[in-house]
């Protein structure tokens, strides 16, 4: 047993800290998140700015965590902006903890690898989760195994009540086979709640671990007071994988004969249904602990990163080197917006989206996971909204535009709601036409960039910065052609985009002569009409 436990904490050892190479099966990670209480949530990430902002792929780069239901607490953790600091708090106190007791450090992994089989994501529907209700006609389940019961202890006097006592069985057998489909709904979810609470028992016990959460001893205790009962559970999943078929008929009869798994699942169902605080309590303790530790093996692993400045009542973001998690040999920017928002442009592919990707991203791990991927990075509590990737609905027949109008509204609607928020936006209005859009994005962006609500916006349309330049910082990127080539800096330069490559990139693809004559002759002649209106 020691060898084993040796052997295993070695392959933890190697493997924690480090980017998962497993497949993450996202629709168990958001179960907790999906069903769990927000109502102290500031913020509830909504799927289409987690989906513009790539946190899937953010996420599975993030997550070191070593246990199922660390990772799920960790998602959680990033599609939930708190109303206060106290998460953030309790992450840091451990993360402290740990540093300052490493010794503890070996023994919290190898309690949390316990939870790492796929069964452990099931926990949190028992304390979230409406349970399977007890049928009207239930009574008759304990008459029976009464009868059978006295029928045993009758027929070692009247062996003829064996006669009985088999017809008896028939009939149990029906019912105990009616409960099965039953117990296999809580037969993995119920073993992995055992570990957890043994896990948190344990873990309890590691110095300066305790008092994370006050009353834990309390909750797990409680959970303890049914651990005996719960282990039918356990047992009827060892059954099936390490005994032989004899032993496991002769098992099977016994219980059938005397009810034992339907009495005791809806006497177990109950004792749970009373204690979903304290399941919680002992799952988030768990989960924080874990969630912690990958948090810290996440900074040891980063070129660099910075906790972020949270400033209040102000319209400001501030950062310095800051980059993209997922991009390797990334571009750093700095850039400091103080009572503006920003207006980036320039060419396709040139950094302009990844960009605003990289503000929200930050934005997000600093009020959530209080880690930024810069030198350093300000930024007030704000909402996070985008309208990045939007593409037709056609299952609803609702057009590019439609949708864009849609995704545009439901951020208007947001920057009313008295908040301060962060409104993250790619060329807006590319459905419609030049004049239109350039009209409509003008005035929409007017409108969200009120009072201490912060916008980034990309665009083609050099006439929408020009309108909107007193209120708005400009920047832009820019390529360069060069001996038939393309190269891109992906760095962040102030003011307006002054030049373009676009024709000249046709040309160096092999567009004819005539193309390229034809509309640098047009370009030139409407940049003229622009500046000659200007002036």
């Amino acid at each position: 047993m020691f060898t084993s436990k040796k052997k295993l904490l070695v392959q933890l050892k190697a493997t924690s800290g480090k980017i998962k190479q497993e497949t993450f099966d996202f629709n168990r990670i958001e179960r907790f998140f999906l069903s769990s209480d927000k109502k102290d949530c500031h913020q509830i990430i909504s799927d289409r700015t987690f989906n513009d902002l790539d946190m899937s792929e953010v996420f599975m780069f993030l997550d070191r965590t070593v246990s199922k239901v660390g990772q799920q607490l960790l998602y959680h953790g990033l599609r939930t902006i708190p109303h206060n600091n106290k998460r953030v708090e309790r992450f840091e106190k451990i993360i402290q903890n740990l540093k300052q007791n490493p010794e503890i450090h070996d023994d919290i992994l190898l309690e949390l690898s316990s939870l790492n089989k796929k069964d452990a994501y099931n926990i949190s529907a028992l304390f979230l989760e409406k349970h399977i209700q007890k049928p009207r006609w239930f009574w008759i389940i304990p008459v029976l195994s009464l009868l059978s019961v006295s029928s045993v202890l009758i027929s070692i006097f009247y062996p003829k009540v064996l006669v009985f006592l088999i017809l008896l069985l028939a009939i149990n057998f029906g019912f105990h086979y009616w409960n099965k489909i039953n117990i296999y709904q809580y037969s993995s979810s119920i073993p992995q709640l055992l570990r957890l609470n043994q896990a948190a028992k344990k873990i309890a016990t590691f110095k300066g671990l305790k008092d994370e959460h006050p009353g834990i001893s309390e909750s797990v205790g409680a959970i303890n007071s049914i651990g005996i009962q719960m282990s039918l559970f356990k047992l009827e999943v060892k059954l099936q994988s390490e005994i032989g078929q004899a032993v496991e008929y002769l098992i099977e009869l016994i219980k059938a004969l005397f009810l034992i798994e339907p009495l005791i699942l809806y006497n177990v169902l109950k004792e749970l249904d009373s204690k979903r605080t304290q399941i919680q309590q002992v799952f988030e303790y768990v989960g924080e602990i874990d969630a912690a530790m990958s948090i810290n093996f996440l900074r040891n692993d980063l070129p660099y990163f910075c906790f972020p400045t949270i400033v209040t009542n102000k319209k400001r973001i501030s950062a310095e080197e800051i980059y993209h998690p997922l991009i390797y040999e990334f571009i750093s920017n700095t850039i400091d917006l103080n009572e503006k928002s920003a207006l980036l442009t320039g060419s396709n592919m040139s950094g302009k989206t990844t960009f605003i990707r990289t503000i929200g991203i930050n934005t997000l791990t600093a009020l959530t996971m209080n880690t930024c991927f810069a030198r350093s990075f300000s930024t007030p509590i704000l909402k996070i909204h985008s309208a990045i990737r939007i593409s037709d609905d056609l299952l609803n027949e609702k057009s590019y535009y439609f949708e864009e109008v849609l995704a545009i509204k439901s951020l208007l609607e947001e920057s009313s709601t008295g908040f301060d928020n962060l409104f993250l936006l790619d060329e807006m209005f590319k459905g419609t036409n030049t004049v239109e859009r350039i009209a409509s994005g003008k005035a929409v962006l007017t409108y969200l960039n009120k009072g201490n609500n912060i916008v980034f916006v990309a665009t083609h349309d050099l006439e929408l910065a020009e309108l909107l330049k007193n209120s708005f910082a400009l920047f832009h990127f820019t390529e360069v052609v060069r001996d038939g080539t393309i190269l891109f800096d992906y760095k962040l330069k102030p003011g307006n985009l002054s030049n373009t490559n676009a024709i000249r990139i046709l040309e160096i693809n092999g567009y004819p002569a005539d193309i390229i004559e034809d509309a640098t002759k047009i370009a030139n002649r409407i940049y003229k009409n622009k500046i000659g209106k200007g002036h």
